[in-house]
Order: C-alpha cells, then structure tokens, then sequence
C-alpha cells in the first residue's frame, strides 16, 4: 500500500528534531508498490530515508522523500554453525538485534541501540565497539530506479568500508528492499573495545566464558545510555563526525605535539584512528552551547538540539566552529558523519 502526504511535517522523522518539511512524501510496504511506483511523477529530487536518525535537514525538503515500511524477519537457512536471516529494509534495527540475542545468535549484539533501520544500515555501514554490520551482511537487495528492475549485490561487491559503501556514491540509484545477514551459533564475544569488559564486571585478561549474546547486548546498551542521549528526548543524530584514519607520522605528529598526553588511537592496517570525540574534547566543546546547538556533555561527539527549538543553521554554525577548532589544535579536517539534506 502506497501513502502519499503532501507538504509533510517532518519533525517526528528525523532524530534532530529540526521542524522542516518535505514537499512530497511517500511510505510504500511492499516490494510490488516500490516497482509501480512511478518516479516521472514526483517532485524532484527524490531521496530515500530511513528513520532519519543519521540525517541533518538543512531546511525544507524541495521534492519527494521516500520511506520503507517493509517490515519482516525471515530465517532462510539454518545448520550447526549458524543462520541466514532476511530482514526488511524498513525493520529497526535494534529489533532485528534483539531478535538475534534472543535466538543467541552472535553477530550483532555490538551494534545495540544504535538508532535507525536495516535499510540504512547497509547503507551507511553502521558500526560501533569494534563491529561493522558489513561484518554479518551477506547479500543486498535493492531495486535499481534506473533499469526498473530488482538487482543484489554480494557483500564483496558493496564497496565496504569506514561508514561507506557503494549505494552512497549512487546518487539514489538503488533502494535497498532487505538484507540477508549470517549470525553465528559458535561463541564469539567481541569485548576488546571500549569499556565492554568493565561493563560486564571483568577485568583486562579474564578470558570470560559462558557469556550470551543477551548479556553482551545488555551491557552494550547499558554503556551507550550512559554516555549518548536518549533518542526522543534530546535531538541528536548519535555521532556528529567521523573518527579521522591518519597515518601513523601524522599520529606520532600529533603526540609530540602533546607531551605528557596519552593520544587514545586505534590500529588500522598501517594507520591510526583516533577518537574523534576526544579531540572535541580537548578543544573544550563538551558539553558547551552554541545558540540553541550544543555538544553533549557526556560524550563529544554527539551535537545535539539543546533547547529542542535549534535551527538548521545553527547546528550547522556550530560544526563549523568545531571543525575549525580541531584543524587549528591537531591540524586535521573533520568530516561530518550524519548527511546533510
């Protein structure tokens, strides 16, 4: 069933909270209104959404949103080792991570609580505590606006990587319909990120066993509510920026340039990532107030709609001062996670 809504509030739609509309805005919950959908006939330019929790309107919304309600769960196969589950593009993905813990299947207990929808999920390569969800996908489903017709894609040929993938660089081409992920039955705690261990009341060299991917997930949440706010309540997109891969002389640049300083990093390959929260931080932007945007007092990398009234251009303002404060400390370019529409 196609739903139509002309001039379309979109304040309930996007995680910021930013009262901005969209000229045109359609829901379809199937994959047969998708592919009769007529796209000559809608205002340009038409975008596809999920929950918008990693979206920043700039102001209102010229043509045609699009948004999936396609919604189901379906476990295709299953053996010893583990399953194959497809799931709907419109699905939210914290219920699909649920579901898995559930079932105690290990995969996605890591990316808990994390705001959004399984279609955006694959496109955007959501990750956090040291897992990527193009670790567990295995097959994308799309429909390809431009040939009419319905197309998938191989993990492999998804053009993967830090909060990228192939679908972003399509300029909307395909719209992803479900994905089909592989969850494991063997035990596969990932632990060593963040505080999860301290979380989970062990120390740095326990090897825990007996662990469930319930208990894994619940201390996932349990870290992120204490440091990020609580969608619904405070505007936010969860992480503003991305965390900068530098070279490891750019890393060892920045070291020298604060004696003294333990510069918390991350190995990748022959780079570093560093933490791009605790440069923000460092610069003195937690919890500060620009206008009605500010940054979250318990972790700095999140801007959020203060008062609930910021405007566009304010949170713009203040990522602007932001990127330019890190360049100035640390003489590295910030780039924005959360797309701007």
């Amino acid at each position: 069933m196609l739903k139509k809504e002309y001039s379309k509030d979109l304040s309930k739609l996007n995680s910021f909270g930013m009262k901005v509309q969209s000229r045109l805005f359609v829901e379809y919950d199937s994959l047969m209104d998708l592919v009769e959908l007529d796209f000559d006939e809608l205002f340009h330019p038409v975008k596809h959404i999920g929950a918008g929790s990693n979206l920043l309107f700039t102001g209102d919304f010229p043509g045609t949103l699009l948004h999936s309600a396609i919604r189901f769960t379906e476990v295709l196969s299953e053996d010893a080792k583990g399953v194959r589950v497809s799931v709907g593009s419109g699905v939210i993905f914290d219920d699909f991570c649920a579901w898995a813990a559930s079932k105690g299947y290990w995969g996605v207990e890591n990316l808990s609580l994390i705001p959004g929808e399984v279609g955006a999920s694959a496109v955007q390569n959501i990750g956090a505590y040291g897992v990527e969800v193009k670790d567990v996908i295995e097959t994308v489903y799309a429909y390809d606006t431009k040939e009419e017709e319905m197309v998938h894609f191989d993990a492999s040929a998804c053009g993967y990587a830090y909060r990228d993938s192939f679908f972003k660089h399509a300029e909307g081409r395909y719209i992803v319909t479900h994905v089909v992920f592989v969850l494991s039955k063997a035990y596969a705690p990932r632990l060593d990120y963040g505080n999860i261990r301290a979380a989970l009341g062990l120390d740095e060299t326990s090897v825990p066993k007996g662990l469930t991917p319930q208990q894994v997930r619940e201390a996932i949440i349990r870290i992120r509510r204490e440091k990020l706010p609580e969608v619904g309540k405070v505007g936010s997109a969860g992480s503003f920026f991305k965390n900068p891969v530098v070279s490891r002389a750019e890393y060892e640049r920045i070291c020298a340039q604060h004696p003294g300083v333990s510069v918390p990093h991350y190995e990748v390959g022959d780079a570093v990532k560093i933490p791009a929260g605790w440069m923000i931080e460092q610069c003195g932007w937690k919890g500060r107030r620009s206008g009605n945007a500010g940054v979250w007092d318990k972790q700095a990398l999140v801007l959020v709609n203060a008062t609930g009234a910021a405007l566009p251009e304010e949170i713009l303002r203040l990522e602007s001062q932001i990127i330019v404060s890190v360049r100035e400390r640390f003489g590295i370019e910030l780039s924005p996670e959360v797309e701007h529409l």
